[in-house]
């Protein structure tokens, strides 16, 4: 894979939204979302099926190739904030093996300074990936947090849990959903009813919160495997348009739609084909309140520079994968989403 570095890359398409001119960590909020292409450690762990990602297994997984892998998913948060100088106050982590590879990254020279404590919940997924999220505790009052369980119809296999945190910011509660639905894997349509399942699980905890809450404030992340427009975010999640100004909102769903099928139109790419897979949903009130927390734009973003991404060899710009076949040394198969809130 050819990395390229033109200025060509960072497009409109890609969220080129209108970014805060003056940026201080006083009045803004940062949360970003990452799928990090399996960040693995090198040791076997018993009862789960991650030999590939040791030394002798099939990926040649070394110390080496684990410590650059965390030196470059490092780069990429620490690069996000408009302002540089400023670190995401959190960060949503998709496909961790457990929390010793949580801490291992936020112990890295380029996000070390941000102090970042780590949430991780060992699920029940045969490889053992998980989602995980970092905090700044110095922005973040870390409450409590629990692994919500999705049990599959008809069979009441488990999937991936999704990880529940809440915490405070200020005075105000955040509820903080992060997100791996099933793959896709064995086609779209073959798997969707494990995706919409998991849509109405995370439907139902949702529901709970607006019912006792009406004006609670509900952050959803993470790589759900479908878009904005399909049935399991936009009919079960009912995940809307911002438009619509439904109990929760979509702030993904323009992106994905303006440039449809084109680089910008999403965060993963899969055989000629953009697909928006990492999904940024907030409940209606962080959408149209106009005091205290609250979004900064009725929009996500997509962080694509150059540095994270490389050239396809039909010309298209996708992300610098870790692996495709065999080693390349990239940063994920994703790119990564944030969203920024003003403070009070």
């Amino acid at each position: 894979m050819k990395h390229i570095f033109a200025s060509f890359l960072i497009v409109a398409a890609l969220a080129a939204n209108a970014q805060p001119d003056k940026w201080t960590s006083k009045k803004f909020f940062t949360v970003m979302s990452y799928n990090v292409e399996n960040l693995f450690d090198t040791l076997d762990a018993a009862g789960k099926d991650d030999v590939e990602f040791t030394p002798n297994g099939k990926k040649n997984w070394t110390s080496e190739r684990y410590h650059t892998k965390l030196k470059h998913l490092s780069e990429v948060i620490a690069a996000v904030n408009p302002d540089k100088t400023q670190f995401p106050d959190i960060v949503g982590i998709i496909e961790a093996e457990n929390i010793d590879v949580l801490k291992d990254l936020a112990a890295q020279e380029a996000i070390s300074a941000a102090g970042y404590e780590c949430i991780l919940e060992e699920g029940t997924d045969n490889r053992g990936i998980d989602c995980g999220l970092l905090y700044n505790p110095k922005t973040f009052k870390y409450l409590s947090h629990r692994a919500i369980r999705v049990k599959l119809r008809p069979s009441g296999q488990t999937t991936r849990d999704i990880l529940y945190v809440k915490g405070m910011v200020d005075k105000e509660t955040l509820h903080i959903f992060v997100n791996h639905w099933p793959s896709r894997v064995g086609g779209k349509q073959q798997t969707e009813n494990r995706r919409t399942q998991c849509a109405d699980r995370l439907k139902e905890v949702t529901d709970s919160l607006i019912k006792a809450e009406p004006q609670c404030n509900i952050l959803i992340m993470g790589d759900l495997n479908d878009e904005p427009t399909d049935e399991s975010v936009y009919e079960i999640l009912q995940a809307k348009e911002t438009s619509q100004y439904s109990r929760l909102n979509n702030i993904m769903y323009g992106l994905q739609n303006k440039n449809k099928g084109k680089f910008g139109s999403g965060t993963y790419y899969y055989k000629g084909e953009y697909s928006m897979l990492d999904n940024l949903i907030v409940s209606n009130p962080l959408l149209t309140r106009t005091s205290g927390f609250r979004l900064y734009e009725p929009t996500g973003y997509i962080f694509a520079p150059d540095f994270i991404s490389f050239k396809e060899s039909n010309g298209d710009i996708a992300p610098s994968r870790s692996y495709s076949g065999k080693y390349y040394g990239g940063f994920s198969d994703h790119y990564p989403v944030y969203m920024i809130f003003y403070k009070k």
